[in-house]
């Protein structure tokens, strides 16, 4: 496939990853404070780390690639977007003071990996190549992964994470772990860094294994 084909999202993905990265540097300006956060600054560096990172792998991946690759780049990146709603919803729901049921937010972190599994069962299918889902799986994890760093970075900002107040840094108390803000921040971090790593991992994992449950049924059927 054509590296503009729009299918597989390839450059609104790569878009995003620019936007959030963008975003992430304006929320935590000036950096030589952030470099203060926990783990000698990687608290703030691993976020902007795999953004960049982000950015290489969908251009490396979906370029110069074979049509039954891009049908199961297609694949991944259409339930990627519906994945990526439910974890964008499971974000705002953390942020609530009535989150409702404990069970809903783990709920809906399954709900997105048993999507990212179907991606892979349907790239898989698509394509004629049960290896393929577990490229299907990791490419819908990394469209939802970019969603869900969206939203993150977004209630960091309603949170009062914004350079345009007067000393954005004050509100950390000089970054003392212990402080409860400073400890929303760096779970928000590690929460968008968690998305952007581990998301794709689940992603792979579950697609494979969905594409050769599909392909075993598949094969027992006939």
């Amino acid at each position: 496939m054509a590296s503009g084909s729009p299918q597989t999202l390839k450059l609104p993905m790569i878009l995003l990853a620019v936007a959030n990265l963008v975003f992430l540097g304006w929320l935590l300006w000036p950096w030589s404070e952030a470099m203060n956060l926990p783990v000698g600054g990687t608290t703030a560096l691993d976020p902007a780390i795999s953004l960049v990172a982000y950015m290489g792998l969908v251009y490396w991946i979906s370029s110069g690639i074979k049509e039954p690759t891009a049908k199961a780049l297609s694949a991944g990146a259409m339930i990627g977007l519906i994945a990526g709603l439910t974890l964008m919803v499971r974000e705002v729901l953390g942020v609530r003071t009535d989150p409702g049921p404990a069970y809903i937010q783990p709920g809906l972190l399954g709900v997105a990996v048993i999507l990212w599994g179907v991606a892979g069962l349907r790239g898989s299918r698509v394509a004629g190549n049960a290896g393929l889902g577990a490229l299907s799986g990791l490419w819908s994890a990394m469209v939802s992964g970019l969603m869900a760093c969206a939203a993150v970075l977004a209630e960091l900002y309603l949170a009062g994470a914004s350079p345009n107040s007067p000393d954005p840094w004050k509100q950390y108390q000089g970054l003392a772990i212990g402080n409860s803000i400073t400890q929303g921040l760096v779970h928000s971090l590690d929460t968008a860094t968690g998305f952007l790593l581990l998301g794709p991992l689940a992603g792979a994992a579950a697609g494979l294994l969905f594409a050769f449950f599909g392909q075993n049924q598949k094969s027992q059927g006939h």
